[in-house]
């Protein structure tokens, strides 16, 4: 005995509705995980910024005791030239300044050493949540992330000499100053001295 037409509709009017809700819950799911990961990778973006910016800030303040220490002719301008002089907080500062431009905060720093050059590790969190999604918690979820970013001295010295600072820098060359008439201005940019990368 066969059904009416009208009665084959209306058993597929369901399976219709429960399939269109299946395909619509897997489209928001599927948004959701993209906010999830635009969320991550604007935290990854803030943590790199963050931790080269606090390299770069430290870079500044080896550059600064290298000079001080030259014009004091002081022998400490070797440790200052091989990334050994000891800088203050300003790195720290830098850090979070550049995670505040990017919306994130820091939640954490550190200055650590990597193959045996100085490093600063930033960790943060976005100021942002993901968002309201079909997954319940997003709204309050906010994203995390950490860099490390490293210098690295391309400099080094031959030998010995009195009254006068002598190093070869690879890239871009050798340089001679006598320590006397020494002034900042005879240092070559910062990056022949010292090249500051992201870890990794």
């Amino acid at each position: 005995m066969r059904l009416p037409v009208g009665a084959d509709r209306g058993q597929a009017l369901p399976l219709f509705i429960w399939v269109a809700g299946a395909v619509l819950f897997a489209a928001f799911a599927f948004f959701a995980f993209a906010q999830a990961a635009i969320a991550r990778n604007g935290a990854q973006s803030a943590a790199d910024a963050a931790a080269l910016a606090a390299a770069q800030d430290e870079r500044a303040e080896l550059i600064e005791g290298l000079v001080d220490a030259i014009i004091e002719e002081d022998d400490a301008w070797l440790d200052w030239l091989n990334a050994e002089g000891s800088v203050g907080a300003g790195a720290e500062d830098a850090a979070v300044r550049l995670a505040s431009e990017n919306d994130s905060q820091v939640t954490g720093f550190s200055r650590v050493a990597i193959d045996g050059n100085p490093a600063s590790r930033v960790e943060v969190r976005t100021r942002y949540s993901v968002g309201e999604t079909v997954i319940p918690g997003t709204e309050s979820q906010h994203a995390r992330a950490e860099s490390v970013a490293v210098i690295v001295p391309r400099c080094q010295v031959d030998g010995e000499s009195v009254g006068v600072v002598e190093f070869s820098c690879e890239g871009s060359g050798d340089y001679s100053f006598d320590a006397d008439s020494f002034s900042e201005a005879d240092l070559p940019d910062a990056s022949a001295l010292f090249m500051v990368h992201l870890a990794g």
